[in-house]
């Protein structure tokens, strides 16, 4: 049992001891749900509320509570207990708590940070589903590395995930792909064509055409158009995804789905549609089907259907969001950029007139990214003349400092990207400092090794010899890391983790710089190298979850 669990444990103990003793009144008292660290250690090493939400059932005033329930706090785990402002608990922990809990990180090893299975249903995030048009830019970059730690800090957390890419391979953007590719492969062919008024004007277009043109060279014009468009619709379809899917590995992103919009037609968006029609929630007129959006506010009905029998997308939403629900998911979360923000209470009627629960349909906004070199805006691609694709970000600052800087920021705020900040390989670079801790820590083994010095008995190794304030406080830090992750979960929020790991390099670095290692007494050579390794496992599990490596060397 974890520290927290076991002061919550303590907390609830002292309370039925008061209530049997006659000093608190009986009553429903719920469970203790707030153990926090204070920023302040003169506060103590956990804290607790617990006398403030008892308040109502008790009848008395939170510090009275407080007062009653440390006198029955008693535990071998707490060196003693202060109540400060209006009943605040704050507990000091016992040394040998410390100790044992980093014996329990280098026992539990590479594991440890994982939480608990939760009985919690699945949980279907989608997120960056852009249109297989062209590549991804920065925007979807921010969403990815987002979502992807989101995913990752859920499932660490023990919540059942299943995530997912929303192909939009149907409707007019396809066609106008085909159009534009089209057109590029006749004026490669050196005829005049007009470009179509809604094509696509990217260089990867061009490239796309060419490709075809050297792979196949003239044959296309043998056909009819119609016959053409359709070819290179499939072709450049492939290509495009291909290459989303090739950026996103590079990114490290993976997808447990690849869900295609034209797989749910016509069969999901009949059996979508039928039943609502049956209820009245969608109706015809003018020879379209609406649906009736004002009966829950919205400020005017909604096409479906156009009179042309063409569905919108907001037809296949209701079909798709549907699916997901009956795929098993008991929860859906997308990420979408805020440009869709009027959408989502759309979105959410519809579910509800389906009979689902609009409150399991939850939306989170991506908010626009401006990346910042010399101190200014960076507009467009040096290649394309357009806007900066994920590609080159990768290219230029690298994998593991965009996701980190992505990763480090909530995602509803407009972001600034200092791009010279991301390329310099100093302590000014979060990222560059987190991961040089990790690589000091690998140094630090090697030349223990180099000393022959065997490691790896921490049952047997007496950790009370590490005395030293920055020692406890590194400890203490990585004992709050499972209560920061399972608050991180709960909030949705991977920034937590970022912020999180690099306090727990700064706080390595700070004991580096005061505490020697090696070439001290054996019994201490061994408490730190014990102590090193624990930090050791719990950054590289933090960074894990944001989807950044942790190199040996630097």
């Amino acid at each position: 049992m974890e520290i927290r669990e076991q002061l919550q444990l303590i907390i609830e103990e002292a309370k039925n001891a008061a209530v049997a003793a006659g000093e608190l009144p009986e009553g429903t008292y719920a469970s203790v749900h707030r153990l926090e660290i204070p920023k302040d250690k003169k506060f103590g090493d956990y804290s607790t509320n617990a006398a403030m939400q008892w308040a109502k059932t008790a009848h008395c005033a939170p510090r009275m509570i407080a007062d009653v329930l440390v006198k029955y706090i008693k535990s071998n785990l707490i060196d003693h207990v202060e109540i400060a402002g209006a009943g605040f608990i704050n507990f000091y922990l016992t040394s040998d708590l410390v100790y044992s809990e980093l014996r329990h990180i280098l026992e539990t090893g590479d594991s440890y940070g994982n939480l608990p299975k939760s009985d919690e249903g699945l949980i279907n995030i989608e997120y960056v589903s852009a249109n297989p048009t062209g590549p991804l830019h920065i925007g979807h970059a921010r969403g990815a590395a987002w979502g992807s730690a989101l995913v990752n800090l859920l499932r660490a957390a023990g919540r059942p995930v299943a995530s997912e890419y929303y192909i939009n391979d149907a409707g007019n953007q396809i066609d106008n792909l085909a159009k534009s590719v089209n057109a590029r492969y006749m004026q490669l062919c050196g005829f005049e064509v007009e470009f179509p008024e809604d094509g696509y004007h990217g260089v990867d277009i061009v490239e796309t055409a060419q490709a075809i043109l050297d792979r196949d060279g003239k044959k296309y014009l043998d056909m009819s158009e119609e016959e053409r468009l359709a070819v290179f619709k499939d072709i450049a379809l492939v290509e495009k995804l291909n290459a989303i899917k090739k950026d996103l590995t590079d990114f490290n992103v993976t997808f447990d789905t690849w869900y295609s919009e034209k797989s749910l037609y016509p069969t999901k968006v009949d059996a979508a549609l039928e039943p609502l029609k049956e209820s009245g929630a969608i109706y015809e007129k003018d020879g379209a089907w609406w649906m009736a959006t004002t009966k829950e506010g919205d400020d005017k009905d909604r096409v479906v259907i156009r009179s042309n029998g063409v569905p919108t997308y907001f037809c296949s939403d209701i079909a798709y969001h549907k699916d997901k629900f009956q795929r098993g998911a008991t929860e859906l979360l997308d990420i979408w950029g805020a440009d869709h923000h009027g959408y989502i209470a759309r979105l959410k009627t519809a579910m509800k007139l389906q009979g689902f629960d609009p409150d399991k349909f939850n939306v989170l906004l991506l908010q626009m990214v401006t990346l910042l070199r010399d101190g200014q805006p960076v507009k467009m691609s040096k290649r394309t003349g357009t806007a900066i694709t994920m590609r080159e970000l990768m290219d230029e600052v690298g994998v593991d400092v965009a996701r980190y800087f992505f990763c480090s920021r909530t995602l509803d705020s407009q972001m600034e990207f200092d791009i010279d900040l991301a390329k310099k390989r100093s302590n000014d670079n979060p990222v560059y400092y987190i991961q040089y801790a990790n690589a000091r820590i690998h140094s630090l083994y090697n030349q223990a090794k180099d000393a022959k010095i065997v490691l790896g008995d921490w049952q047997n190794t007496d950790f009370t010899v590490l005395k030293e304030e920055c020692e406890i406080e590194l400890i203490k830090k990585m004992e709050a890391y499972h209560g920061l992750l399972a608050a991180a979960a709960g909030e949705q929020a991977p920034q937590r983790i970022a912020k999180y790991a690099f306090e727990l390099a700064t706080l390595f670095h700070h004991f580096y710089k005061k505490c020697r290692i090696l070439g001290v007494e054996s019994k201490v050579t061994e408490a730190r190298l014990g102590l090193i390794r624990a930090v050791q496992i719990v950054l590289v599990h933090a960074l894990g979850i944001l989807g950044v490596s942790a190199p040996d060397h630097m």
